[in-house]
């Protein structure tokens, strides 16, 4: 009996069916939450750029009481955002003062164009992409 064991060697298809199993099982529950955190880095990106636009449009306001010959690329060149935050999203200000603010990624944007985080200043909170748990599609503003 011990010269049989002695003589096997690796092994066998269903050791091997059930390791297969067990990692496809893993891969499963962790490539969705690993998507889910890199979907909510990306949106963090345009958060920031908010943020700064946002404390761009509170100066200019603060200083000469009204924001209506502020334009977004004036904000943008005070808010200093970087070269890759340009490149991936658009951003856009609705009212004067402003009521809320958007950024939409561009063509260039990893996860593709039209996603959409805005920021609604009667809410103060973000929604869109990365935010929400709702389907994004629903979540674009016109």
């Amino acid at each position: 009996m011990f010269n049989k064991l002695k003589n096997q060697k690796g092994f066998s298809l269903v050791e091997l069916l059930v390791v297969v199993v067990i990692i496809a099982i893993l891969a499963a529950i962790a490539v969705p939450i690993y998507m889910s955190y890199v979907k909510k880095a990306r949106a963090t990106e345009a958060q920031s750029a908010i943020a700064a636009l946002r404390s761009a449009y509170r100066i200019y306001y603060q200083t000469y009481g009204s924001t209506e010959n502020y334009s977004i690329q004036d904000a943008m060149k005070d808010a200093k955002l970087g070269n890759a935050t340009e490149k991936n999203w658009e951003f856009e200000v609705i009212g004067s003062p402003p009521r809320r603010y958007v950024a939409t990624s561009t063509a260039d944007f990893p996860q593709g164009e039209g996603k959409q985080v805005w920021y609604d200043v009667d809410d103060a909170e973000y929604h869109g992409y990365g935010i929400d748990d709702e389907d994004e599609d629903d979540d674009i503003i016109d």
